[in-house]
């Protein structure tokens, strides 16, 4: 598979998760505001199962093989040195936190179809902004390759 193939599918996998990780919490505010075992809670549970098993799950798995994929071509190609540069440092540990995000929700929305959601409306509508803002970290530290050897 050629690099500029991987990159792509990896690009187009990091689109589909970041859309689950900005949507599933808007959904999760909403979900807030329907009364237990009512026909909207139930359609919500349905709506975020969905998103989360069938968009996020196979979009993160993605994401993290291409991800991968493209770090074991760029060491056997130009070295290893620059998984110790600090804007592949940053990178990575967004990484971490956008897949710890992730398993986060996934937990929360297990709470909210066993009815035992403790958050508030407002909180899913804070967090939602969470994985966007580590996006912005991230593209900008590859992009500008921060603390590293800057591209002409």
């Amino acid at each position: 598979m050629s690099y500029d193939l991987m990159r792509g599918l990896h690009i187009l996998a990091v689109i589909a998760w970041m859309a689950g990780l900005l949507y599933l919490p808007r959904l999760f505010a909403y979900h807030t505001q329907a009364a237990a075992g009512s026909e909207m809670d139930a359609t919500f549970q349905t709506m975020e199962l969905k998103l989360y098993r069938i968009i996020m799950g196979p979009a993160m798995v993605a994401a993290w093989v291409f991800g991968l994929a493209l770090i074991w071509y760029d060491g056997q190609a130009r070295g290893w040195d620059f998984l110790a540069q600090p804007w592949m440092v940053v990178k990575l540990a967004g990484v971490i936190f956008l897949t710890t995000w992730h398993h986060y929700l996934g937990a929360a929305r297990k709470a909210f179809a066993e009815g035992r959601n403790r958050r508030s409306n407002r909180f899913w509508r804070m967090s939602n902004e969470l994985p966007f803002l580590a996006a912005i970290v991230m593209v900008l530290s590859v992009t500008l390759e921060w603390g590293g050897a800057m591209a002409p």
